[in-house]
């Protein structure tokens, strides 16, 4: 198998296709506004709860920037939206590369975009297991996979991908957007995605130790279990 070795990237993204997908919600009520007036033909595509608070925070401008991700993929969430993000068109809009032909002629025979920008925060997994008596059960549901794929995926092409998890970014991130014209150059992309390997680094950390010790009578006394004859 042979890699894609990137030898061209640009410096600034213009940012045209976000996709949005958070846990905590803190910061929207001004992030959103704010990437929409720097960003004026921005379309932000989300899921779920995110998808109903961006409408909501955009009013009746949000038919014009927000587009739910069951709408562009065309596949609906799975029951307990188990399944949201993890399809061809999503993950082929974070990896393509902006010089690469044959990715071009992916993104446009799937009716695909290229997304520039992710706004994602995990499950609160490390808050759930502090809770005293956690179970196995509450600690299992709280493990985000849609999630961390999204942040890997868009940190790894941060020579086109801008990706966001932190909350506490959302301010700095508006202001270069403000005074860039819409776009985020090379520095501020470098510096997020180390940001991100180091979320998803510690998310997974968090879950190995607390699974490290749960034992089988836990898992037994949590669930019922059936044993085959």
């Amino acid at each position: 198998m042979s890699l894609n070795v990137v030898g061209e990237i640009d410096d600034r993204v213009t940012v045209r296709h976000v996709l949005m997908s958070v846990s905590d919600k803190t910061g929207l009520e001004t992030f959103v506004p704010g990437l929409v007036a720097a960003c004026p033909a921005v379309k932000i595509y989300s899921t779920g709860g995110t998808y109903t608070a961006v409408q909501k925070i955009l009013g009746a401008s949000a038919g014009k920037h927000v587009v739910a991700v069951s709408d562009y993929t065309g596949q609906p969430e799975m029951q307990g939206g188990l399944v949201k993000t993890l399809d061809f068109k999503i993950y082929l809009g974070l990896l393509s590369e902006t010089y690469n032909d044959a990715h071009r002629k992916d993104l446009a025979r799937t009716q695909a975009v290229a997304i520039d920008m992710v706004v994602v925060n995990l499950y609160p997994f490390q808050k759930t297991v502090a809770r005293e008596g956690v179970t196995p059960e509450e600690a299992r549901t709280n493990i985000d996979i849609g999630g961390p794929c999204m942040v890997r995926a868009s940190a790894k092409n941060y020579l086109r991908v801008v990706p966001v998890t932190d909350p506490a970014d959302y301010g700095a991130l508006l202001g270069e957007l403000s005074a860039q014209g819409g776009a985020v150059g090379i520095a501020t992309r470098l510096s997020l995605m180390k940001k991100a390997f180091a979320h998803t680094a510690q998310y997974d950390t968090a879950i190995a130790a607390f699974f490290a010790g749960v034992s089988e009578k836990s898992v037994r006394s949590t669930y019922e279990v059936h044993v085959q004859s």
